[in-house]
């Protein structure tokens, strides 16, 4: 059995997927689960307190239906989108998750290459198992983005920045929402910390700033290193103004919730904003990112992109975000599970099957390109 996703420069890329191979996402959380080890796959699957959050990612969806066009000609479907002057032949990117090779021992090298084949853009966390370069070297001809999380030493944070733009990364992602770790009772249950466990230390590990602010250099020392960096409580918007000074990359703000939020961003010169509740896994009982968007959308009024992030688990539900506005999706646990399951190949018939369900999914809307699903009539019911 094959699947195909045919590309905008009608290259048709296929691969093959074994009869036994998950298919939904139901199929392949339920096949990462018996991959993992429970406190592995509960620190990828959870979300903080209660977990109303990462259920109302979900639910919240259903409640967005569309009304499809027919009798339009989409026999020549463009899903290409151009962000910050980079085409892109689809509106999908892969999410920023650290510590991967708690899923798959190639990690971060493994999504990239499966990424790299259909072209779309893998967004490298800071806590990655393998380093900026080597994800680099990995995957040369390929988009990818670089995350990331503020260090209580700065000079840290800028200098990974510099190592990004060296390596030929596209842009900067700073995640906003993750100035301390959410309250995730599952981890505290099974007392799992990937990185404690060293599980994210590539880009440190490797970074001469960060080594030289160790007394000694040793895995103790390094991980210990991380956790005293990773949470910064005191990020603020003269940082994001800081760093807008320091790269010559389009700067992208993760964890937008708030309109208020939106219209600051533009206001200190962000190049582009991702509309997130980190997947339900930092504030418990916030607001659906779905249901976050329109408003967004509206506030923003096309000034500058605004992605989209958290909850997006088929391709029929990155074509209602699509529809509400967002110029662009992000993807994360799935990929994350597909990874699990099936290592490279796994995240490839991800891809696959994915950006099939959005091509079908736009074709029956009578939609031919991601421009005209902005005209789309979606109702929530």
């Amino acid at each position: 059995m094959s699947n195909s996703f045919k590309s905008n420069d009608n290259v048709v890329q296929s691969i093959d997927i074994e009869e036994d191979s998950p298919i939904s996402f139901e199929e392949i959380e339920s096949a990462a689960k018996q991959a993992m080890s429970t406190p592995a796959f509960s620190y990828i699957a959870s979300g903080a307190g209660g977990e109303e959050t990462v259920r109302n990612n979900a639910d919240a969806f259903k409640k967005y239906s569309i009304t499809p066009r027919l009798l339009n000609d989409v026999s020549k479907l463009d899903t290409s989108v151009t962000i910050f002057g980079q085409t892109y032949p689809t509106p999908l990117l892969l999410a920023p998750v650290g510590v991967l090779k708690l899923a798959d021992e190639q990690g971060d090298l493994a999504v990239a290459r499966a990424a790299a084949k259909y072209k779309v853009p893998f967004i490298q966390s800071t806590v990655s198992s393998y380093s900026i370069e080597d994800v680099a070297q990995a995957t040369s001809d390929s988009s990818k983005w670089f995350q990331l999380y503020w260090s209580t030493n700065e000079e840290i944070s800028f200098n990974m920045v510099k190592r990004a733009e060296e390596a030929g990364y596209k842009a900067i992602v700073l995640t906003i929402d993750t100035i301390t770790l959410g309250y995730r009772e599952k981890d505290m249950r099974h007392r799992f910390s990937p990185l404690a466990l060293g599980y994210g230390q590539g880009n440190f590990e490797s970074d001469p700033v960060f080594l030289s602010t160790l007394e000694k250099v040793n895995s103790r020392t390094i991980v210990q290193g991380i956790i005293d960096n990773i949470n910064y409580p005191a990020l603020n918007w003269e940082h994001v103004k800081e760093l807008k000074k320091r790269t010559s990359l389009p700067l992208v703000l993760k964890g937008i919730l708030h309109p208020e939020d939106a219209l600051l961003a533009i206001e200190y010169g962000v190049d582009g904003i991702i509309v997130s509740n980190h997947g339900g896994r930092q504030l418990d009982g916030v607001i659906s990112s779905i249901d976050a968007l329109p408003e967004i959308v509206k506030v923003v009024d096309s000034q500058i992109p605004v992605l989209f992030d958290s909850g997006i688990r088929r391709g029929i539900d990155a074509l209602k975000v699509l529809a509400l506005g967002a110029d662009a999706v992000l993807v994360g646990r799935p990929y994350v599970y597909s990874l699990a399951a099936g290592g490279e190949k796994g995240v490839g018939q991800f891809l696959a099957n994915f950006l099939q369900d959005l091509q079908t999914s736009m074709m029956l809307s009578g939609v031919k390109d991601v421009k005209e699903l902005r005209q789309l009539k979606i109702a929530r019911v």
